[in-house]
């Protein structure tokens, strides 16, 4: 859609009663999000599966935080969430989960599964659960976290992003979940046209919860706030697109 290489550095300071849901928001990734939406005077519910991780990362969060329960492979978990947040802005989906698995020969359809019904089907059901209150607002913003290893195009050459000899093949799961996110998000920015915008986020490799153990990749807080960024993108912004954390376009 647009064709532009970085984002600006520019954003649109929120109005007074800005809100935000951020899925998976009780670590990580996530709970930066939240602490930058909150350092821009964004309200921000605090979406978690588990109620008391959420509640604990609120505490951590301080004021401006709501939290709900919100399992987003449950639709009736979606549909008490939508119930309970009546007002929203910004919409990120950041809840996501590697289900383990390495190529085509060892992933099991029960691990693909997983994959699926947590990074796209989940992410679908939130963001459709949620649509009527983001058509209400002035500056609707969605943002979905998805991966640099989701991109074709760097999955069938060298890049920057991982190490792509070694990887080829692998990952079969969370890779492929990704690609359906970054396709997911441009025929949503599609259908919803320019008043809405609709961009991913490649955030890089982060020291997250996302590989238990995981104790490799950059601060989250750095993936956090491109994150940021889209989410408090001007009007005149772009959408349909994957970005990389650091403000210029990922490829398909």
């Amino acid at each position: 859609m647009d064709q532009i290489d970085r984002l600006s550095t520019e954003i649109r300071p929120p109005e007074p009663g800005t809100t935000a849901l951020v899925t998976g928001a009780n670590s990580g990734i996530g709970f930066a999000v939240a602490r930058q939406l909150l350092d821009h005077g964004v309200v921000v519910w605090v979406g978690s599966r588990d109620l008391s991780k959420g509640e604990r990362a609120a505490s951590q969060l301080g004021s401006a935080v709501h939290v709900v329960q919100l399992d987003v492979t449950d639709s009736s978990s979606v549909a008490a969430a939508v119930e309970r947040i009546a007002k929203l802005d910004i919409l990120v989906n950041n809840a996501g989960v590697n289900s383990g698995g390495e190529d085509v020969t060892t992933t099991s359809i029960d691990q693909l599964r997983t994959a699926y019904e947590t990074n796209v089907f989940g992410l679908i059901s939130v963001t459709q659960g949620f649509l009527p209150a983001l058509k209400r607002s002035a500056h609707p913003r969605i943002v979905n976290v998805s991966s640099g290893t989701g991109s074709l195009t760097w999955n069938s050459g060298p890049n920057p992003q991982f190490d792509w000899e070694r990887a080829q093949g692998g990952g079969l799961a969370y890779r492929s979940s990704k690609t359906a996110v970054n396709a997911v998000t441009l025929l949503t920015a599609q259908a919803l046209g320019n008043t809405f915008k609709v961009n991913a986020l490649a955030p890089g490799l982060r020291r997250t919860n996302l590989i238990a153990g995981m104790t490799v990749g950059g601060d989250p807080a750095e993936a956090a706030s491109g994150v940021v960024r889209l989410a408090l993108l001007p009007d005149d912004g772009p959408t349909g697109s994957l970005w990389s954390w650091d403000g210029t376009r990922a490829p398909w």
